[in-house]
């Protein structure tokens, strides 16, 4: 094998290994600004703010998490948002009532 296509493979696979961790990447900031907007129409609606806080709770550290190691800037905007929307989530499920039942 020459030089050049042994080379070409390690590229290949160092490629597959780069393109899955993107892939962690993308899912927990998708993850993180779907449970940011799950918190925050939880946290808006008085009856439902137990599950709001619970989601506010989950998400923000989830965000916190994402933005720790993403690596691209669409992933870092992804994660602003799941952290501002779980934030002020949290903050109407707490005027709610928070954690009580």
């Amino acid at each position: 094998m020459s030089q050049g296509a042994a080379r070409r493979d390690q590229a290949a696979v160092g490629a597959d290994a780069q393109a899955e961790h993107h892939r962690l990447e993308g899912a927990l900031s998708v993850a993180a600004v779907t449970i940011g907007i799950v918190a925050l129409v939880l946290g808006s609606i008085p009856v439902t703010h137990f599950f709001g806080a619970i989601a506010a709770v989950i998400g923000l550290p989830t965000a916190l998490y994402s933005q720790l190691i993403s690596a691209t800037t669409n992933q870092r905007w992804l994660n602003v948002i799941g952290m501002v929307t779980a934030f002020v989530g949290g903050g109407f499920a707490l005027r709610h009532g928070g954690f009580t039942i």
